[in-house]
């Protein structure tokens, strides 16, 4: 059992990172779920203080990564039509754009045509707006990264620490 938690924990982590470029999946959410899975095996002693504190992390996380990218289409001037065309641009982006760049190419112009949608006669403010919305996406994007690779960092850390009680 504690072999099948383990992978199932790797294997929420890893989608974790994934995650958090893309904004289907809950990135932070399923990271924390990882730890947790790799808590309840019997190898891994339970630490209710780094449980308490990446739920915490991942709770905050969550809620600013709802707040960051309207902030940012808001403070140029942006809708939620530029909002909306940051998360449809950035999914089209992955989809038929190559790595790395799709996902802010694609991001960049759902915003820039999400706010034509919304106003087709004001280029230079959807512009602003699209630009505000690509920032606050980016900062948002790399606070998740950010959290998900120390997510990633722990549960290696602490596999390497009960390697012999998980795999002996």
């Amino acid at each position: 059992m504690d072999t099948l938690l383990f992978l199932m924990g790797f294997i929420c982590v890893i989608i974790g990172v994934f995650g958090s470029f893309l904004p289907v999946l809950p990135g932070p959410s399923v990271s924390w779920v990882g730890l947790l899975l790799l808590y309840l095996t019997n190898a891994v002693p339970n630490n209710y203080w780094i449980l308490g504190f990446t739920l915490a992390l991942t709770i905050i996380i969550s809620v600013l990564d709802y707040v960051i990218p309207s902030k940012g289409t808001k403070k140029f001037g942006g809708s939620s039509y530029g909002i909306w065309g940051t998360n449809i641009g950035l999914i089209l982006g992955l989809l038929f754009i190559p790595i790395p760049f799709g996902f802010v190419i694609g991001a960049f112009l759902g915003a820039f045509l999400g706010e034509m949608i919304y106003n087709s006669q004001d280029k230079k403010r959807a512009l602003k707006a699209a630009t505000g919305s690509l920032l606050g996406f980016l900062a948002s994007t790399f606070m998740k990264f950010m959290v998900c690779m120390l997510f990633l960092g722990t549960f290696i850390y602490v596999t390497w620490q009960n390697a012999g009680k998980l795999f002996g």
